[in-house]
């Protein structure tokens, strides 16, 4: 009672066989779709520095126009305000490791000519120009500008 015993094949010898002919014609693919997928993921890789870069000078830019403006707002006149607001932008940027391009800060210092007693505000305003060329991302070129407002209030009581 020997029936097809000869004519059995291993199991694991048919599977061989069969994954075998199912490869034979895919030799190379894994290559070539390498080379299709890699440049997508190194933009998607690119996009993402660029969308940290900009995070973290947001985050810098909105920080060193708070700092600014409550210097700002603790000065005694309208010009030594504007000085201060200029000095803290300019060092709260540079402690965030934020290198601009261009930077501008302007203090809006009016509120130093309202009487005392009166409510009255200092506004600073910082830009910041982030230099962006210097990842590879085709169509994005040059820089772009980070802003931020951020207003004070003044002692009511204190002399101006």
């Amino acid at each position: 009672m020997n029936r097809g015993k000869g004519l059995r094949r291993p199991a694991s010898g048919l599977l061989r066989t069969v994954t075998r002919r199912r490869t034979a014609g895919d030799r190379g693919s894994l290559t070539l779709e390498l080379v299709v997928i890699a440049p997508g993921l190194l933009l998607l890789v690119s996009l993402l520095v660029v969308g940290g870069r900009m995070a973290v000078a947001h985050n810098a830019v909105q920080s060193a126009a708070g700092d600014a403006a409550r210097s700002a707002s603790l000065a005694r006149t309208g010009p030594a305000a504007q000085e201060l607001a200029e000095q803290t932008a300019r060092v709260a940027l540079a402690q965030e490791g934020l290198q601009c391009s261009a930077s501008e800060v302007h203090a809006d210092t009016s509120g130093f000519s309202v009487p005392v007693g009166q409510p009255a505000q200092v506004t600073v305003s910082v830009a910041c120009t982030v230099r962006l060329s210097d990842i590879a991302i085709p169509g994005l070129n040059g820089d772009r500008l980070v802003t931020a407002e951020v207003t004070s209030p003044l002692d009511r009581y204190r002399e101006r």
